[in-house]
């Protein structure tokens, strides 16, 4: 867990600044002197779990004070949306969104925001950017979040909105991509892999991490696969039209990590 904790930490903003949408990034100091020990749920989803690592964080930070996170927001019997945290950041109030991606690097697209997709095709970065703007960031606006916010004696004309917008970039193998202006370089953390292009690394050896171990840096300790073996592995998630991400253990020791398309 602590790992998991550390490759939380690792992780830079997507953006720096308001670059992208004219949205605000959080940006916090990363070396926090204590470790991660609290106990998750055990089928806790990869978004949630790096919530709960964002709040533990948080809570490390003297200028910090948590006021409420995970703040659902109903109407009724309703619930028109979940507001991450609303936060005081040296006695100003802040709503924050938290959000934590894995995207390759698409051809398609007319913008350097275009061309950010999900592994398996189904969402996108434009798409995410899109909904903080015109949904989630607008639920502090909403009557009903009013009330919540009278609970905190806070106004809502006085609370800045700010994301934690965190992201793992991977990039076509072996090509030169051009430099962004907008997202951040140092998010890139590996290359993705057509099915086909797995011969290409029959000499090294592989290992397929859980999905909450995504957020790991790569190390030795692990037990590697031959690449008969994880090829045996991923065929029936590639059928199941599924993108794994695998850790690469090349013959000189050097250890890359990648997505392996299904399309």
């Amino acid at each position: 867990m602590n790992l998991q904790y550390l490759g939380y930490l690792n992780t830079p903003n997507l953006w720096l600044g308001n670059l992208v949408y004219n949205l605000q990034q959080l940006e916090v100091a990363r070396q926090p002197a204590t470790r991660f020990s609290e106990t998750l749920p055990k089928n806790i989803r990869l978004g949630k779990r790096v919530e709960q690592f964002v709040f533990h964080h948080l809570k490390q930070l003297p200028q910090t004070t948590i006021l409420c996170q995970n703040l659902q927001i109903q109407q009724e019997r309703h619930t028109l949306g979940e507001m991450d945290a609303l936060l005081l950041i040296n006695n100003k109030p802040v709503h924050l969104e938290i959000i934590y991606k894995f995207y390759v690097y698409d051809a398609m697209g007319t913008n350097e925001l275009d061309h950010w997709i999900g592994p398996n095709r189904k969402d996108s970065l434009v798409q995410k950017l899109d909904k903080l703007k015109n949904k989630q960031l607008p639920l502090l606006y909403h009557p009903e979040t009013l009330k919540y916010l009278e609970k905190h004696n806070l106004k809502v004309d006085q609370i800045k909105q700010q994301v934690l917008f965190m992201a793992q970039l991977f990039v076509p193998y072996n090509q030169t991509l051009p430099n962004f202006k907008w997202i951040n370089p140092a998010c890139i953390r590996g290359y993705y892999l057509k099915k086909e292009e797995l011969s290409q690394f029959k000499t090294c050896k592989f290992y397929l991490p859980t999905k909450a171990n995504w957020l790991l840096e790569p190390h030795a300790q692990v037990a590697w696969l031959t690449h008969p073996a994880c090829k045996e592995l991923l065929t029936p998630i590639l059928d199941n039209q599924t993108a794994p991400l695998i850790w690469i253990k090349h013959p000189n020791g050097e250890i890359s990590k990648s997505f392996i398309l299904w399309w």
